[in-house]
């Protein structure tokens, strides 16, 4: 370990000599140092000695900022970066990976700067869902700009579900809306009619029963949803909850259509509440004496959604 701390110190000094001017030489070599410092920040890393490791990627990149070589100062950026990741420092870190991905859009590569933010965007998920779900979205936008709209929607999927996940209703609805329309300006349209049903789910429980039945009868010029089965569930579902039919509800609820959605639009479904419903009818009838099947009074034992 000694060695390469050693080997890191004569690296960043040779760094140093290339940065150096004289009256025979004018100019800095930007690229020589660069080079020694990425050397340096190696050998720092192989010891360990991770905030060195970090320094000596910060100075790799100043040298190639300084030269114009914005790509690969992104690069060292990013590197540094990734020193503080391994430092447990994840908001910092995710600093240098989105200064890096403005680099990488001003050089003229936007994929490399969307495919920066969605890994920083990954980084900081399990730490502050908010930061994620703008990250996810700036990613977004670089891909849109590029008329990447594949890689674009799935970025803004990510972002959806992060909102639901915190309950944060009126924005995932917006930002289903978005996934729902490039789905269908690539002609995706399996994947509309999934985005109608989360788009339902989130209309429910932000209590606009309105929304929710829009979102329904626009998708109907979508062609195959009308009468598919993702089509029939949620007309079965929205007539039971305008009903207040908390059985009809709970079928739709709990069927597999629903069940083995994306997790945080599954919890949703199984969450839902039928405003004014009490106890099931059956319960209701068999505690009143009315004679029904065993059967029925057990069916749907479990619990309304």
């Amino acid at each position: 370990m000694a060695q390469k701390i050693n080997e890191a110190h004569e690296h960043i000094a040779q760094a140093e000599k290339y940065l150096k001017t004289s009256f025979m030489k004018w100019k800095p070599d930007y690229d020589s140092a660069a080079s020694e410092y990425a050397k340096a920040a190696v050998a720092f890393k192989n010891a360990k000695q991770l905030e060195q490791a970090k320094e000596a990627y910060l100075q790799e990149a100043e040298a190639y900022t300084n030269n114009g070589s914005l790509f690969h100062a992104a690069k060292a950026l990013e590197q540094a970066g990734m020193m503080l990741k391994d430092m447990q420092k994840l908001p910092e870190a995710v600093q240098y990976i989105e200064k890096a991905s403005m680099m990488y859009v001003e050089n003229g590569t936007p994929d490399t700067a969307a495919m920066a933010l969605d890994r920083a965007g990954k980084l900081i998920e399990p730490l502050d869902l908010s930061k994620a779900v703008y990250l996810y979205q700036q990613a977004a936008s670089v891909f849109e700009n590029e008329d990447r709209l594949r890689q674009a929607v799935e970025l803004i999927g990510k972002a959806s579900r992060l909102l639901v996940r915190q309950q944060k209703f009126d924005e995932a609805a917006k930002s289903i809306q978005k996934e729902k329309n490039m789905y269908k300006e690539i002609e995706n349209y399996p994947s509309c009619f999934k985005k109608t049903i989360a788009q339902v789910l989130v209309h429910l429980h932000r209590g606009d029963y309105v929304a929710a039945d829009k979102c329904v009868r626009e998708t109907y010029s979508i062609p195959g949803f009308s009468g598919s089965e993702d089509c029939i569930a949620m007309e079965q579902l929205l007539q039971g909850f305008d009903q207040q039919d908390e059985d009809q509800v709970y079928r739709v609820c709990n069927s597999p259509l629903l069940k083995y959605m994306d997790n945080d639009y599954a919890k949703l479904a199984i969450s839902l509440k039928v405003p004014g419903g009490g106890k099931k009818e059956s319960s209701v009838s068999a505690a009143s004496g009315d004679a029904k099947p065993e059967e029925d009074e057990d069916e749907y034992a479990g619990g309304l959604c």
